[in-house]
């Protein structure tokens, strides 16, 4: 018998190392040929771990959450034979990014997903003064009873004592008072205690709750907080927030929606968005750019790349519609439609999830009034949408109702200065405000 040691594998794009973020196997597991034993995170993909031979695990060399350098042994496999010590695996290359389906069907706003975990043990309850072989107190026998307090009175106490009643559970009505006009002292606590302190008095439909739960950053989670750390930290934001009246705009929503043909999607308010971003960013190209800080080089694109920010059941991802400018309204539409499918799914392909020059982001209905959106690094700007609400506008002779939306919009302001944010959201309102324009070209 023999040993095959599998070592992390290089998963190219100059990636030194990755995140474990599942096991598939144990020690004393038989595996065969082609068997998937782990899979692994880089900062763009889960990539699956497949056995190159057939045995039995003998050794793990890393837990969930660990980072592994490339080329580390990862686990050891016993198989019949001399063994390869220090043979190094063949990789699967998928390029798709492994995402848990969801148990129930997607919805539009935000699922939560529970976390199974069991509950830390409950603390012991002090050990009795005599049990625990202290000298016993003089103290009667019993507590005396409660009512020494007169119904709805408020037992006199310190702030200490309060606190330590209160994390100890007690109801302070049922210790006995010894301090001067009737104050209960630490020692009348600790007399309580010694005794076994009887719970709180329950009100029915209520209970006190004391479990605590640990949830350790891995995986999908993981490289969203790493990347929202990243863009907080090294970008600095301003945020540009402006109402605007898309009535005329959901009217054409609207006419559009009635009109399309069976193969077509709906429209939602993104299609036009994009198609408006489209338009503002040929007049201003350092908006539709990326800023590589360490080399100091901005890279202004003359493709538009859309991020769309999607809340998935693993987190927060950001497929990419590529090409946004060679799209139509309902080309755009479809292809946004795929992509959030593909995403919550688990089936976005590698490419689909990268190389956005602009992103947008939405909560939909539960988009607020105001929002400061974090920018996608590397890029220099990201759309925030928020909700539509129906408010009453000054026409100068009456009010009348209008459909009104704010854009919550940030920008990096070491590329972007104030004055071209301002006239980049006012351009998007001009078009968003008269829809005819986003389809008349040039």
């Amino acid at each position: 018998m023999g040993e095959f040691v599998i070592k992390m594998p290089d998963v190219g794009e100059g990636v030194a190392e990755a995140e474990l973020v599942e096991w598939h196997v144990k020690p004393g597991d038989p595996v065969r040929e082609d068997m998937v034993l782990a899979a692994v995170m880089t900062d763009k993909a889960t990539v699956e771990i497949p056995s190159p031979v057939d045995g039995i695990v003998l050794w793990l060399g890393a837990e969930v959450g660990d980072t592994v350098a490339v080329k580390a042994p990862l686990l050891r496999i016993e198989i019949e034979g001399e063994g390869h010590a220090t043979a190094d695996t063949a990789m699967k290359p998928p390029a798709k990014i492994e995402i848990p389906a969801p148990a129930v069907p997607p919805v539009e706003s935000a699922d939560v997903i529970p976390l199974e975990r069991a509950p830390r043990p409950e603390k012991p309850a002090p050990p009795r003064q005599e049990e625990a072989g202290a000298p016993r107190r003089d103290a009667p026998a019993a507590p005396p009873a409660a009512a020494r307090h007169e119904p709805g009175e408020k037992p006199l106490a310190s702030p200490a004592v309060r606190l330590r009643a209160q994390e100890a559970g007690i109801d302070l009505r049922q210790v006995p008072a010894t301090g001067p006009a009737g104050r209960i002292t630490h020692d009348d606590l600790d007399q309580f205690l010694a005794r076994g302190a009887q719970p709180a008095i329950a009100v029915p439909g209520l209970a006190r709750k004391t479990a605590t739960e640990e949830i350790k950053v891995t995986g999908m989670r993981r490289r969203i907080a790493e990347k929202m750390r990243l863009a907080a930290s090294r970008i600095p934001h301003i945020t540009y927030v402006e109402e605007v009246d898309v009535t005329d705009l959901e009217d054409l929503r609207a006419t559009m929606n009635a009109g399309k043909k069976s193969d077509q999607p709906k429209l939602t308010i993104l299609p036009f968005l994009m198609r408006a971003l489209v338009k503002t960013l040929g007049e201003q190209p350092g908006i539709n750019a990326t800023f590589d800080d360490n080399a100091g080089i901005i890279t202004r694109h003359s493709a538009v790349h859309v991020g769309i920010a999607t809340q998935t059941p693993a987190g927060l991802t950001v497929p990419v519609v590529r090409h946004a400018e060679a799209r139509s309204i309902w080309d755009s539409a479809a292809e946004l439609t795929r992509l959030a499918e593909a995403a919550r799914n688990g089936t976005a392909a590698r490419e689909e999830l990268s190389g956005s020059t602009i992103t947008i982001t939405s909560l939909g209905a539960l988009g607020g009034i105001v929002t400061t959106p974090i920018i996608n690094h590397p890029e220099v700007a990201i759309v925030g949408v928020n909700k539509i609400m129906t408010r009453p506008v000054w026409d100068g002779t009456q009010f009348i109702p209008r459909k009104i939306m704010n854009l919550s919009s940030s920008f990096d302001h070491r590329v972007v200065d104030g004055w071209d944010a301002a006239v980049f959201v006012q351009r998007l309102k001009a078009l968003l405000e008269t829809p005819a324009l986003i389809f008349i070209e040039g």
